[in-house]
């Protein structure tokens, strides 16, 4: 395939991938107009609204990209190599130790139920059970979106995004308007709309997945997974963990304004993030049969761009948004916290490519630093919380920090790759 056909298809799968992501967004993102119902009953304000976006960080934290990303990497190695019996030995297995995960997590919950409950100041248990549940379709959903994104089946990826916008809308939106069910209600949606979003996956994955299977390397498979699955998930520690530190230190109300900032900021995410996404699994592509890929500076300079020009559009237009969409009591805290939120974007999605592109290159030394970064800013957090604002600045901080340190490995990797091209002697 020539150079020109490869950008071609890069464009295409990456747009078609943009278009599913940001209309995926959109509607899960068009749950957060139903906080005006919400308002509407006095006594529940906006703290039934920071109490779903709560429930949502916690979804949205524990499995998602990490476990992806190294389905994805998994995938696309093992396609490369044709060892397709070997994947789909590894696909079951992961399947079925992803449940036992949550069984023990979801038993954990359960005891200490009461200090949970008081610590977040929950009323009704309802939402916190169901969002138990969602946490099982939390992890099957990057499972097999991983394989899909592996295999490179953009496509059906970007129906399954779809799927669960569509499906988290329309049931949040009848539990809400019909039943008064709020919280509880509009993570019923979130529940359902990741039911269908994994059943569409499973089904489409279905030709690796029911392929019969031969042993694997397990040493080998762990050397490969665990690298990665740390990297990934110090990447989403940043991305995800502020709103929980915010609920466990603020009160409800201010949670609410605060999360209303979230999901706007958040929201550069799914315009930048198909360009990593459609890149990974081609590197990865690329290493295992030793091709030269030189797509991740087009990458990094796409991202760098789309990921500025929102940041400044939401410093212009975000208090506008807000006050549309939540209403004009969240517009003050918001117009505060929105600047700082959409800055640390920024950093932090150029710090994705680069994260990304090493790790889809098996070079993990990368993985350490990235973990030390993440742990650092978990303690910074439990330290400089006395405003919303602090909150903030300290994850510019630590996003910035990740954004130093990638270039660095990448620079080594780049010069080591360099010395072992050259011939010997």
């Amino acid at each position: 395939m020539s150079e020109a056909t490869q950008r071609s298809s890069f464009f295409r799968q990456s747009g078609w991938l943009m278009i599913a992501n940001i209309a995926s967004g959109a509607l899960m993102w068009a749950v957060h107009f139903l906080a005006k119902q919400m308002q509407a009953s006095e006594p529940i304000r906006a703290e039934e609204y920071g109490l779903f976006g709560a429930y949502l960080s916690v979804v949205m934290c524990l499995p998602g990209l990490p476990l992806q990303m190294v389905m994805a990497h998994q995938t696309a190695q093992a396609l490369a190599l044709d060892r397709g019996r070997e994947l789909a030995g590894m696909i079951r297995w992961v399947w079925f130790a992803t449940f036992g995960v949550w069984l023990v997590a979801a038993i954990v919950v359960f005891v200490f139920r009461a200090r949970i409950l008081g610590q977040w100041e929950i009323a009704n248990p309802a939402g916190l059970w169901i969002t138990i549940v969602a946490l099982l379709f939390m992890f099957w959903m990057p499972l097999f979106a991983g394989v899909l994104q592996g295999q490179q089946n953009f496509f059906w990826l970007g129906w399954t995004m779809m799927s669960n916008g569509i499906g988290r809308l329309g049931v949040a939106t009848i539990a809400v308007l019909v039943f008064g069910a709020y919280a509880a209600g509009m993570m019923t949606g979130v529940l359902l709309g990741l039911m269908l979003a994994v059943a569409i996956a499973v089904w489409q994955a279905r030709s690796l997945w029911l392929t019969p299977t031969a042993p694997f390397d397990w040493r080998g498979l762990l050397k490969q997974v665990i690298p990665p699955m740390l990297g990934f998930g110090a990447f989403f520690f940043l991305f995800t963990a502020d709103t929980m530190f915010v609920k466990a230190y603020f009160s409800g109300d201010e949670t609410g304004f605060y999360v209303s900032a979230g999901t706007l900021s958040r929201a550069l995410m799914w315009l930048v993030g198909p360009l990593a996404a459609v890149m990974f699994p081609r590197i990865v592509h690329s290493t295992a049969k030793s091709e030269k890929s030189n797509l991740m500076g087009m990458v990094l300079l796409g991202t760098g761009l789309l990921a500025t020009c929102g940041a400044v559009g939401l410093w212009v237009l975000g208090p506008w948004v807000v006050k549309l969409v939540w209403g004009a009591d969240y517009v003050q805290v918001a117009t505060k916290v929105l600047p700082w939120y959409a800055g640390a974007m920024v950093p932090l999605s150029l710090a994705n490519v680069l994260l990304s592109n090493l790790l889809a290159r098996s070079s993990f030394r990368v993985v350490p630093a990235a973990v030390v970064v993440a742990v650092a800013y978990g303690f910074a957090l439990t330290r400089f919380h006395n405003t919303q604002v602090a909150v903030l600045q300290t994850l510019s901080v630590f996003s910035l920090v990740l954004l130093a340190v990638c270039p660095w490995y990448t620079f080594h990797h780049t010069k080591s790759a360099a010395r072992n091209r050259q011939p010997a002697g």
